[in-house]
């Protein structure tokens, strides 16, 4: 593969430093190194999945290598040989001192150790070809065609090597079908049941048809569809967690898988973590192809799940999968909630397929400011009433500071006083005040107390054992109740705008959220009376509804 020194370079410089790349793996370097995606095989767990998989990948424009891995890793170099080059990933002090190197022709540093047939523990061998031939006797062989890096180290000696008598069994014609005559140097044949008792694992690296152009041994190959989204789990906005947490689980990235026929696929998820990487993984469920809305966290209480990746810390987390014609839901997380990193998840079929992002359309559900009814009495209004009147000018309407002295009265708790700030009653003011006065009547006033009883309601519901503190992750639900459905845009803004240090929202940033998000959505109406969907601002209008909002 045409990879220089160059790209060696962009990939420090992508990480920053050699203490950034030690936190990676011998597959996190092939993905460095290629753009592409890996997935690692355990021969010995499923010999028979495997055989098939290596023949379907070395029709793709995969590099299929294979490799006995060591007991303890960390004292060995691995070596991965791409165009007449050898790529170096040393392992060492259990991946301490991850470095990529380049080594051209014959290099023999830090020789690993042997099997006795020869074949090195911990280097990468490339897996060119599989071919079937048959001997006089008529018996058919399976033989795998692999190359070691530029021929370093000792060479294969086993059943079938280069000069095994195995041949003297096989006409010429077949010797000369398979081109085991003139072998390249490194080259060497071996047979099915001596692969698999040799090797542990086979490592593929996918390339779609950008990554792979470059690499003259893939150009006849059939080209890999690949589909990506890049991403973000931001708290309390799309850091829900993994399935353990079923509260919070579906505020997650959700994005749509479609499928125009049955198709084996491999899923891959990178995270942008280097230093402190995050636990990861994903889940899949099927969902009609139709659907255009994210799904709540009822879907995920009533169905099950169709995939499940393993979760660990790695980079990269890949699975492979059959999947019917149709559409799935895959979910991307971190393990733990409220943990924020951005991801790319990337799909990859030999059959075209589609994927998006799911996501709420904005929408008033409801009116979120309650009408007191006409008929309202009772010992606590008329007791409201004589403190409205007494802080009241002439007109019998107050501003917003005598808002704030009204509530700060009227308000029975710290819990609900948490709303009495100066910032909230200037936002009551412009949400309640119809006329433009900028000042409030008595009626507007037992509209806002009579909103205020069921917004803490709902604070109450969506609160963690009832305790006045709404985690970030459960705002987006209590809003929806309130009669708000935002995307995942605004819950953003909204969070970073109203969560505190400790990942939290008190009441008094709940009302204000309310309060916000109602100015919005009665001006974005009053422009747009015939319900298009779109509204047109001056410059003056735009001025006008950023600072109101």
């Amino acid at each position: 593969m045409a990879i220089s020194q160059n790209i060696l370079n962009f990939s420090l410089r992508l990480h920053g430093s050699y203490e950034a790349l030690k936190y990676g793996t011998l597959l996190d370097g092939l993905a460095d190194l290629t753009g592409g995606i890996t997935e690692s095989i355990n021969i010995r767990q499923d010999q028979a999945t495997c055989g098939r998989m290596i023949g379907k990948m070395l029709d793709m424009t995969s590099i299929v290598t294979c490799t006995v891995q060591p007991v303890s890793p960390q004292t060995y170099c691995s070596w991965l040989y791409l165009d007449n080059k050898i790529y170096s990933l040393k392992l060492a002090n259990f991946f301490s001192e991850f470095k990529a190197s380049v080594y051209c022709g014959h290099a023999n540093k830090s020789i690993p150790e042997k099997l006795t047939n020869g074949i090195q523990i911990g280097m990468n061998y490339r897996l060119c070809t599989v071919e079937r031939l048959e001997t006089y006797k008529n018996e058919p062989i399976q033989l795998f065609k692999l190359r070691q890096p530029g021929g370093t180290g000792s060479e294969y000696n086993g059943p079938w090597s280069r000069d095994s008598d195995d041949w003297d069994n096989v006409p010429h014609k077949e010797k000369e079908r398979i081109n085991a005559i003139h072998l390249m140097e490194g080259e060497f044949w071996m047979n099915y049941n001596e692969f698999v008792k040799t090797f542990t694992h086979v490592e593929m690296v996918h390339l779609d048809s950008d990554t792979s152009r470059d690499e003259p041994s893939l150009h006849h190959k059939r080209t890999w569809q690949m589909r990506l989204h890049q991403g973000t789990w931001q708290r309390g906005v799309t850091a829900g967690g993994c399935r353990n947490n079923p509260e919070t689980f579906h505020i997650n990235p959700q994005l749509h898988l479609i499928l125009s026929e049955m198709e084996e696929v491999v899923i891959s998820l990178n995270q942008h973590s280097i230093m402190e990487p995050k636990v990861i993984g994903f889940t899949s469920y099927s969902l009609p192809k139709a659907c255009m809305d994210s799904t709540g966290k009822d879907f995920f209480k009533k169905n099950k799940s169709l995939v499940n990746s393993q979760y660990t810390n790695s980079r990269q987390v890949s699975h492979r999968c059959f999947l019917d014609q149709g559409g799935y839901l895959i979910i991307p997380t971190t393990f733990e909630p409220g943990q924020e990193s951005g991801f790319t998840l990337r799909v990859y079929s030999s059959k075209p397929l589609k994927l998006k992002l799911l996501d709420t359309v904005p929408s008033l559900l409801k009116s979120a400011i309650m009408k007191a009814p006409v008929n309202l009495d009772g010992k606590t209004f008329v007791q409201y009433e004589s403190v409205f009147l007494q802080l009241a000018d002439e007109h019998r309407t107050v501003n917003a500071f005598e808002l704030q002295e009204l509530l700060d009265a009227c308000l029975p708790n710290d819990y609900i006083k948490s709303c009495a700030s100066m910032e909230v009653c200037r936002q009551v003011v412009i949400t309640l005040d119809s006329t433009g006065s900028g000042r409030l009547k008595f009626n507007d006033f037992k509209d806002l107390m009579c909103s205020l009883k069921y917004w803490q309601t709902v604070f109450k519901n969506h609160s963690k054992d009832k305790t006045g503190i709404l985690k970030a992750e459960r705002l987006k639900d209590a809003l929806l109740e309130v009669g708000f459905q935002v995307n995942t845009e605004v819950l953003s803004i909204l969070i970073l705008r109203y969560m505190r240090k400790d990942g939290t929202l008190r009441f008094g940033d709940f009302v204000s959220a309310i309060l916000h998000l109602s100015i919005a959505f009665n001006l974005f109406e009053s422009k747009d009376p015939l319900l298009n969907g779109n509204i047109k601002l001056n410059l003056a209008e735009w001025l006008k509804s950023a600072f109101v909002c």
